[in-house]
């Protein structure tokens, strides 16, 4: 038997977490006694920091106990102090993510993992300078934008807008500029014609690239308008060019804006100042050296940053709450091999993790049970929310998904641990647009939790699990506020008990997902309870998916 190192622990206690402690005792929900298991996290007591580091930690008991909000915000501490030491971000390819990626391995390595840093490289896109998107006729106004990564550089100055099959009535249903048909008959024959697209339906890259075939010589892409969650501001990525590369700049507007741009006879300002090249950045992967290595158990949470923020909840939250559940989990000998991943690069069109499951053997690819992923988990104006894998409130399809099967029975955990902890959840649309999608396009099950992003919480959500309506979930989502204040410890607690409770149920088996024994976990005998049921905000609001992908 190999002896694994003790983890470090710092013991430090922020006077925050003691106050929140404190509130989530006075309200804490009982457990069923049928659970047969404590809940840990708030509203327990936290076990000894040493017991904890010297445990095996493999039951529900202890693991639940251990792994605490303190010590997932002791990460983010961390990464907080990267990004303030590096020019406020922790974006892929900057000193920021080095950094970054430094910590998390340094952690995995010192707790006994055998830890991988596959180095890649990726497009590193910058915009120097703001972008500009201002109008000049019908009326005089200038316009919220931002340069859509990878878009290309220059200025058109009066040049005429065009509107490409918008639809700013009705259902505000949108297809505009997805197809080369939709250029048919639209005159963008000039020297300086600027291509008005609406959101909906396929990649930006396309309605940019077809656009440019076209003869604009820029495109304005504004938000589609269907739905309150899609009315703001939206800048995405064009990460997606294997049809070619846009040349030609690229920015985004609100929906009001693009149908102010849409008016008869108008004319507008673009401008772009940008820079490309590629760049190295890196993956870090950590195997544990016990299960069964023809049947492993992975979880992955993005590591980097935007660039124009230090990316603390999207996605310090994540990867912090999984590196907790790592170190919490080193003492562990599970059935199955656990191997968890940070990857680099998902906000330049979820690079780092496509490159890994692309580069991967087939008969490595072959040996993955399951994925679960963990982007954004503790957003301060929260929704607790699964990726529907069954369907139950968005049909995968519309999403241009195909669901893989066993996929279901990982989002019944997670909503068997929220039914009971008494916690309400919701879907969020299956949509592959987060690290997930290079899994689930190679047919490996996959699901995972989210607290939202820039999409508004509504009435509805707002009374169920309280916050402000009307605010977005993240109101500093890609933002330079997203700080360690940005982070809702509450969030946190729950969640990072979610992630460490689907984690130790497979380690030890995935019989439920694809077929393969397992034994039980250790400790006291435990039922799932059945899922209690989404609260089913958002079949009417558009959904809480984040705008990390392309669409």
């Amino acid at each position: 038997m190999t002896e694994r190192p003790l983890r470090p622990r710092s013991g430090r206690r922020s006077a925050r977490l003691a106050v929140v402690a404190i509130t989530a005792l006075a309200s804490m929900t009982a457990l069923p006694a049928s659970a047969g298991v404590d809940a840990g996290g708030a509203g327990t007591q936290a076990a000894p920091p040493a017991a904890c580091e010297r445990g095996i930690n493999d039951t529900y008991d202890e693991l639940l106990e251990c792994v605490t909000a303190e010590g997932v915000f002791e990460h983010l501490d961390a990464f907080q102090a990267i990004a303030d030491a590096n020019g406020d971000t922790r974006a892929s390819a900057t000193p920021g993510y080095d950094a970054s990626a430094d910590y998390v391995a340094d952690q995995l390595e010192a707790a006994g993992y055998d830890v991988t840093r596959q180095v890649f490289e990726f497009p590193y896109f910058e915009e120097l300078t703001p972008a500009v998107l201002e109008q000049v006729t019908p009326v005089s106004a200038s316009y919220a934008t931002g340069a859509f990564e990878y878009s290309g550089g220059g200025t058109v100055t009066e040049g005429d807008v065009v509107p490409v099959d918008i639809n700013l009535d009705g259902d505000r249903a949108s297809t505009s500029g997805c197809e080369t048909t939709d250029f048919d008959g639209v005159d963008l024959s000039g020297d300086k014609d600027i291509a008005l697209i609406q959101r909906g339906s396929c990649t930006f890259a396309i309605k940019a690239l077809n656009a440019q075939t076209a003869g604009a010589e820029a495109v304005v892409i504004f938000n589609q308008g269907s739905s309150a969650g899609n009315q703001g501001l939206i800048v995405g990525t064009l990460g997606d060019q294997s049809a070619g590369v846009v040349t030609i700049p690229v920015v985004g507007a609100s929906f009001a804006d693009g149908a102010s741009l849409a008016q008869p006879g108008s004319t507008a300002n673009v401008a772009t100042d940008v820079f490309l090249e590629f760049r190295s950045t890196e993956n870090v992967i950590a195997d544990s050296t016990y299960g069964n290595p023809d049947n492993v158990v992975m979880s992955g949470a993005h590591l980097d940053s935007v660039l124009d923020g230090p990316g603390i909840n999207d996605n310090g939250s994540g990867s912090a709450a999984l590196l907790e559940t790592a170190l919490t989990m080193a003492n562990v000998r599970p059935h199955n091999q656990l191997r968890f991943a940070w990857w680099g690069a998902e906000e330049s069109g979820l690079v780092g993790s496509t490159y890994y499951v692309d580069t991967l053997p087939e008969d490595e690819l072959g040996r993955i049970a399951l994925y679960m992923n963990y982007d954004m988990v503790g957003s301060p104006n929260f929704v607790h929310t699964v990726y529907d894998a069954d369907e139950s409130t968005y049909d995968a399809a519309d999403f241009g998904v195909v669901v893989p099967d066993g996929s279901t029975a990982i989002e019944d955990v997670y909503e068997s641990f929220y039914t009971w902890r008494g916690v309400p959840y919701d879907d969020t649309g299956f949509s592959g647009r987060s690290d997930y999608q290079a899994f689930i396009f190679s047919d490996i099950p996959s699901s995972g939790l989210f607290t939202g992003a820039e999409v508004a919480k509504t009435p509805e959500q707002q009374a169920i699990w309280g916050g402000i309506a009307g605010e977005s979930f993240d109101q500093c989502y890609h933002q330079a506020c997203d700080t360690v204040d940005n982070v809702d410890v509450g969030a946190i607690d729950v969640n990072s008990d979610a992630i460490a409770f689907a984690t130790l149920t497979f380690a030890y088996s995935t019989e439920s997902v694809n077929g393969v024994g397992g034994r039980p976990v250790p400790g006291r005998p435990f039922t799932m309870p059945e899922p209690a049921g989404p609260e089913g905000t958002f079949v009417e609001s558009g959904g809480a998916a984040p705008s990390h992908g392309d669409i």
